[in-house]
């Protein structure tokens, strides 16, 4: 069995306004923000390979960043499509590519955006595909939960408790979330994730729980946010060493 990471960095980033980038690549620490994300994956032991699937206009770009980077070889860039879900399409197809034969392959979904997850979620997320089947990471709402109609009447009231948030990575076998994205693409569908894909095609999803912090950057409140937790996180480090 082989598990593969393909991580989403296709996004022109319209809503991080005031950027001069694409967000993926905004640099925190002299380091783009999908590097963050990619060395988890890269690095993660059960991982094999990760496929990036990158805005056309900066696979030179990153190619030339990766190249300092000692986890570099486990990763290879491939162009993104027109949309997200052909982009998840090319990374899937991409990744089943490298070893056909293997009919209990997992891959794992991942927006390169999402620098903030953990190892050890991502070997949550490998053990629940295992031994269930297609996975979400999610995490807890803190919120109350409304649903109203078109002319804004709310008309039910969620238990919070029984609430969570889709995040990623969204883990399923190879051949199965192939298969399903192939059959979207022919019956014209767009979802706006895997997981909502597999579920309108009768799959079951099963959970497990990720870091609360595991957001994806797509504001500059966002941005801001994972400045934050990596300088929360740099000091902690700094503490632990003075202790020892």
């Amino acid at each position: 069995m082989t598990v593969d990471a393909v991580i989403f960095a296709g996004g022109t980033g319209k809503r991080m306004r005031g950027a001069s980038r694409p967000k993926q690549f905004l640099e925190l620490g002299g380091r783009p923000i999908i590097a963050y994300t990619l060395e988890k994956f890269a690095t993660h032991p059960l991982v094999d390979t990760v496929t990036v699937v990158c805005l056309e206009s900066w696979i030179s770009w990153l190619d030339t960043y990766l190249k300092r980077e000692f986890w570099r070889e486990k990763v290879r860039i491939i162009p993104g499509g027109t949309t997200g879900q052909d982009s998840i399409i090319s990374g899937v197809k991409a990744a089943r590519e490298m070893h056909p034969s293997d009919k209990e392959a997992i891959v794992l979904i991942h927006d390169g955006v999402r620098p903030l997850i953990d190892r050890e979620s991502i070997t949550a997320c490998i053990e629940s595909v295992k031994a269930r089947g297609c996975t979400a990471t999610t995490a807890p709402c803190i919120e109350t939960i409304i649903v109203e109609d078109t002319g804004g009447h709310v008309t039910n009231i969620e238990d919070r408790s029984r609430c969570r948030l889709a995040r990623a990575p969204q883990g399923f076998l190879t051949e199965q979330i192939y298969a399903m994205h192939l059959k979207a693409q022919e019956d014209g569908l767009e979802f706006i994730d895997s997981i909502s894909l597999m579920s309108h095609y009768g799959y079951q999803i099963y959970t497990v729980e990720g870091p609360v912090e595991n957001i994806k950057v797509t504001t500059p409140s966002d941005y801001y946010a994972f400045k934050s937790f990596v300088e929360m996180r740099d000091q902690r480090k700094l503490w632990e060493n003075d202790e020892q």
